[in-house]
C-alpha cells in the first residue's frame, strides 16, 4: 500500500442552535440528506435504510457510489456507517485489492447537548489524497446541516 493510499481519521464539528432530534433529521431524512450531501457529489442520495445492521448504498446522480453497512444507530445520539466498497458504472466492488486497501472505513456522527443546542461531531476515515478535499468540503457540509436544522 502506497503512502497516498494510507487511511487517516478526520474529525469535524459544529454547534447548532437546534435540538438533537432536529439535527438528526437534517442529517438522515431523505430530502435534507440529498441537500447537504450534494456538496460532496451532485445528485447524492441513498438507497436502503438507516436501521442498525442494514446495508445501504450512497449514490450520485450517475451510477457511482459506495456500498455500506449501518454499524450503529442510536437515534439522536450516534450513527456509525461502515463503508465496504465502491460502485463504479453500476458495478459493485468489495473484493479488489484497491478496495481491500481501505476497507472497512468508518463515518461516525455523534450528537451531544450543548448550551441549549447540539454539538455535532463527524469522524471519517479517508485516503491521504482525499484529506484536502474533505477539509474543504466537510465544513461546508456542516454549515448546510446547521442551516437545515435551524430553519
Amino acid at each position: 500500500m502506497s503512502d497516498q493510499n494510507a487511511t487517516e481519521k478526520l474529525r469535524y464539528s459544529i454547534t447548532i442552535n437546534a435540538s438533537r432530534e432536529q439535527v438528526w433529521q437534517a442529517l438522515f431524512e431523505d430530502e435534507s440528506f440529498r441537500r447537504w450531501t450534494s456538496l460532496f457529489a451532485e445528485g447524492s442520495y441513498f438507497v436502503g435504510d438507516w436501521s442498525e445492521g442494514s446495508e445501504i448504498r450512497f449514490l450520485n446522480a450517475g451510477t457511482d457510489g459506495m456500498i455500506s453497512m449501518i454499524d450503529a444507530n442510536r437515534p439522536h445520539e450516534f450513527m456509525s456507517i461502515r463503508h465496504l466498497g465502491y460502485i463504479v458504472n453500476g458495478v459493485e466492488d468489495t473484493e479488489s485489492d484497491e478496495v481491500k486497501a481501505w476497507t472497512p472505513a468508518f463515518e461516525n456522527y455523534t450528537l451531544k447537548d450543548a448550551d441549549g443546542g447540539t454539538h455535532l461531531t463527524v469522524e471519517t476515515d479517508t485516503f491521504n489524497d482525499f484529506v484536502e478535499y474533505f477539509n474543504e468540503t466537510w465544513p461546508k457540509g456542516l454549515d448546510e446541516i446547521k442551516r437545515i436544522a435551524e430553519s
